[in-house]
Formats: structure tokens, sequence, C-alpha cells
């Protein structure tokens, strides 16, 4: 469990500096004039051009492949309610990276994500374990 919660805690982190990063490169960007395709085409060309995009985009990229891996391991209701803590972990970086304003509503709200991750990883340690098929008779 504790190369899981390790690979987990390193994606969680790309993830959040990604999207942070993401966040400044379209915003260093600009914003469509509008929503046709040529204002879209000219967002994707400038975000494929954009260094800050494009490290975020290869976070974003490391966060899947440890996801993909993680998910080949452990049980996705256990798995996938934990990755709520990369909102924790987005909001600190976009706090302290882009300088955004984090109001205490939001913070009480991170707090009970937190609650909530943190009652789904007991829940796995106290989740009756399987026994080895060695160990396994008919009669029992």
């Amino acid at each position: 469990m504790t190369k899981t919660v390790t690979l987990l805690i390193f994606g969680l982190f790309c993830e959040a500096i990604g999207v942070v990063l993401i966040n400044k490169g379209l915003k260093e960007i600009g914003g469509p004039a509008s929503y046709q395709a040529g204002d879209l085409v000219r967002i994707v060309v400038d975000a494929m051009t954009n260094s800050t995009f494009l490290l975020g985009l290869f976070l974003e990229t490391i966060f899947f492949i440890c996801l993909c891996v993680l998910m080949s391991n452990s049980d996705v209701s256990f798995l996938w309610p934990l990755t709520s803590l990369g909102f924790v972990l987005t909001a600190v970086a976009a706090k302290l990276l882009l300088h955004e304003h984090v109001s205490p509503l939001r913070w009480a709200g991170i707090l009970l994500i937190v609650l909530g991750a943190g009652i789904i990883t007991w829940s796995e340690k106290v989740k009756p374990q399987k026994l080895p098929p060695s160990e396994m008779s008919p009669g029992k």
C-alpha cells in the first residue's frame, strides 16, 4: 500500500502543477475572440508553441501514466476517490504559483475533501483480506 500511496501522491503533485501551468499558459495566449473554428484553431496552435502550456501538458501526461499504473493494481473504488486530493493540491498550487485568492469557504470545502479521502483510506485498511488460493479449502 505504501508504493500505491507514494505513486498516487507523486501523480497528484504532477497533476496539480500541470493544471496550474496549463492555466497560466492559456492566460499567456489569451482567450478566443469568439468560438468560431478559426479562433479555436489559433488557440490550439498558440498552445502548442507555448512552453508553459506544454510543460503543464507533460505533467498531466505523467499523472495519467501514474493513474493507469495505479488502476491496474488497485480497486477503483479505493483509488478514484483519493484522486480528489488533487483538488487540494491544485488549490494550494494556484494560491502559491498564480497568487489566486482562495476564500475561507473554498478552504472549508477542501477540508471536507481531505476528510472524505481519509475515510476512504481507512476503509481500505479495515477491508477483509482475501486468502491466497493455497489456504482456501472446499470445507472453509
